[in-house]
C-alpha cells in the first residue's frame, strides 16, 4: 500500500503570530511509523517540561480525552459535522487536532491509530511522545492512570502545545 502524503498546515494563530516558522521542517526531521506495516510517519517528541506544562494546562481546560475509543467516536462526530457545513461552503484544512500517543502500545492497537489518522488528516496531527503510557497517564490523569492516546480537542489548546514544541526545538 502506497504510503498517504498529507500537507499539514499550521494552525492560523501560529502563521500569525509566528510567521515563517520551521515548527514543521522540525516535527518531520524526526518521525517513525507507528506500526510494522504503518501508512504514515509521525512525529516523534521529546517529553519536554514545556510539553508537559502545556499538557496540563489542556487537561485543567477540560479539553483532553484518553483513549482510542473516545478519540474515534469525537473524531467521527466532528468528521461528519464538517462533511454537512462543506456541502455550503469550504472548510479549512489545518491542524486543528493534536493526537499524542504514548510509546509503548501494542501493534493492534497502533494499526488502529494509523487508520484513525488517514481517516482525519489533515485536520488531526499524530505524535509520538516519547514516554510510556503510565508515565503520560500520570501525569494528566493522576498517580497510576495510563494514557495511551490523548486527544487535544480545541484549537487553542493545540496552538499552545505546538508552541511548546517550537519553544523545546529552539532549546536543543
Amino acid at each position: 500500500m502506497p504510503e498517504p502524503s498529507f500537507v499539514y498546515k499550521l494552525p492560523r494563530q501560529i502563521e500569525s503570530e509566528y510567521p515563517g516558522n520551521n515548527l514543521l521542517a522540525v516535527l518531520q526531521s524526526h518521525t517513525r511509523k507507528l506500526w510494522d506495516c504503518g501508512t504514515i510517519d509521525v512525529p516523534v517528541l521529546d517529553f519536554s517540561a514545556p510539553l508537559k506544562n502545556a499538557l496540563i494546562a489542556a487537561r485543567h481546560s477540560g479539553r483532553i480525552l484518553r483513549g482510542l475509543e473516545a478519540a474515534t467516536a469525537t473524531l467521527d462526530q466532528e468528521g461528519r459535522g464538517i462533511d454537512l457545513l462543506s456541502q455550503h461552503a469550504p472548510q479549512g484544512r489545518r491542524v486543528s487536532r493534536l493526537m499524542l500517543l504514548a510509546d509503548d502500545g501494542s501493534n493492534n492497537f497502533y494499526r488502529n491509530v494509523d487508520r484513525l489518522l488517514v481517516k482525519h488528516a489533515p485536520r488531526v496531527l499524530g505524535c509520538m511522545v516519547e514516554a510510556d503510557s503510565f508515565s503520560l497517564g500520570s501525569l494528566l490523569f493522576g498517580p497510576e492512570k495510563v494514557a495511551k492516546l490523548v486527544l487535544v480537542s480545541h484549537k487553542d489548546d493545540v496552538s499552545r502545545l505546538l508552541l511548546a514544541l517550537m519553544t523545546s526545538a529552539d532549546a536543543r
